[in-house]
């Protein structure tokens, strides 16, 4: 869980549970006796990369702190149906308050992973680096992040606080590229936020020239490229050369990521890994 801070996975584990449970799971408190234990398993019913067993340990083990916890497979294995992923053994009416935050999770991450492998290994043996978005669940950021980099891609920002981002909404609203530029680098030295690196979106080459004029001596360490066609992408790329990293953003997909990255860009900005993708069927099974 490197990067994952152990105080916000367990606020979200309380959090999920107080939505799914409240006062109680009458169900299991009816059927099931207090002191019984069950055994089960995490059957995998899709192919793809398994995400979120690090995760599903946590959930048990907060829970109960008797889990016995079984790990068959490794967070990122390629999985094919009737795998297992893991075993557990804990309190039954914990088992079964845990299981649907466990699958959803799992599900989830899951499918963000194996589209991220698909992603990275469309461009694998270009020197390009895949970037995940802000386009997450609300509140999920964090997994969905965490799935991103177990498929092989890369986090970008994690939020508006980590990196100043001068997109098309702030250009028109400010006035122009220059300015903006210009009110971002007061605003840095006057908050003493140095240390946050600035992307600036563009939207055609004129753009792209007013950006390199206006974020010289290291103002603006990115160029996002916005929407670009192929043959303008490979002549911006030219023109910014070495003076700033390069990117190319906008409806990117498994179709034409490979084709961007042939350009010669630097990094690619996908929302679609966290966005559009799909959660993969698991299932959880009490042991008989």
């Amino acid at each position: 869980m490197q990067g994952i801070k152990e105080e916000d996975l367990n606020d979200f584990i309380d959090r999920a549970l107080f939505e799914d449970v409240r006062d109680g799971d009458h169900t299991a408190l009816a059927c099931i006796s207090a002191d019984q234990r069950s055994r089960a398993k995490l059957l995998v019913k899709s192919q793809g990369i398994l995400a979120g067993v690090a995760l599903a340990e946590h959930i048990f083990k907060r829970m109960d702190k008797n889990v016995l916890f079984y790990k068959k497979m490794e967070d990122g294995a390629v999985m094919a149906f009737g795998d297992i992923a893991f075993e557990v053994e804990c309190d039954s009416q914990t088992l079964l308050k845990a299981e649907r935050l466990v699958l959803n999770t799992m599900q989830r991450m899951s499918g963000i992973a194996t589209l991220s492998h698909e992603f990275k290994a469309a461009v694998a043996d270009l020197p390009v680096t895949v970037l995940d978005t802000r386009k997450t669940t609300p509140l999920l950021r964090f997994l969905e992040k965490w799935a991103v980099k177990i498929g092989g891609c890369s986090n970008y920002r994690y939020g508006l606080y980590d990196r100043i981002m001068i997109k098309d909404n702030h250009i028109d609203a400010c006035g122009n590229i220059t300015k903006a530029i210009e009110k971002v680098t007061l605003y840095k030295q006057e908050k003493n936020l140095l240390q946050l690196p600035v992307t600036v979106e563009v939207r055609n080459l004129a753009e792209l020239q007013e950006t390199m004029t206006a974020g010289a001596n290291d103002k603006v360490q990115r160029i996002m490229l916005d929407n670009f066609d192929l043959p303008t992408t490979r002549q911006a790329v030219q023109i910014v050369g070495s003076h700033f990293e390069c990117e190319a953003s906008g409806g990117v997909t498994l179709a034409t990521i490979r084709d961007i990255a042939l350009t010669g860009v630097g990094f690619i900005s996908v929302g679609a890994l966290t966005h559009s993708a799909y959660s993969l069927d698991l299932s959880l099974k009490v042991i008989k």
